[in-house]
């Protein structure tokens, strides 16, 4: 299936591709980094990188910002809020949160691929209190309660 999605190119993306999937199978797009200069995110700790795109999500879907695996494994960054939530409402600029979990400064580089995005359906939910819920084998049991 395939869902159309409007977007806007802010001018620090002159230069720069769409988001894109960089395999037939893949399930995220590409963010790029849409720097006006290189931009370095010192060891423990986090920086907004900008992608310069402005979108606008169809009703009852969200975008879902993750980080890419290449950077986590070998760098150590990560999507800080992962995954972050881009809301179907949302009009500004997306930016991503990065962190930097490593003991290194991480250089992000005009152009770097620097996360993914996955457009999801949304589910709303909604309340029904009640006194009681319907007993099962687990129970209350949580935190390591089915085994390691």
């Amino acid at each position: 299936m395939t869902v159309a999605i409007k977007i806007v190119r802010l001018p620090h993306t002159e230069g720069l591709p769409l988001p894109r999937y960089a395999t037939a199978g893949a399930a995220g797009m590409d963010l790029y980094a849409a720097t006006v200069n290189d931009q370095w995110i010192s060891p423990d700790d986090r920086e907004l990188i900008p992608t310069g795109l402005m979108i606008a999500i169809p009703q009852g879907y969200e975008m879902q910002i993750r980080p890419r695996s290449s950077l986590a494994f070998h760098h150590g960054v990560i999507v800080a809020n992962s995954p972050g939530t881009i809301d179907e409402d949302y009009r500004g600029e997306i930016k991503v949160m990065l962190f930097n979990t490593s003991g290194a400064p991480f250089l992000v580089k005009r152009g770097m691929r620097i996360a993914q995005a996955v457009l999801a359906p949304v589910v709303r939910a909604t309340w029904h209190e009640v006194e009681s819920l319907d007993e099962t084998h687990r129970g209350q049991g949580g935190f390591g309660s089915t085994g390691v």
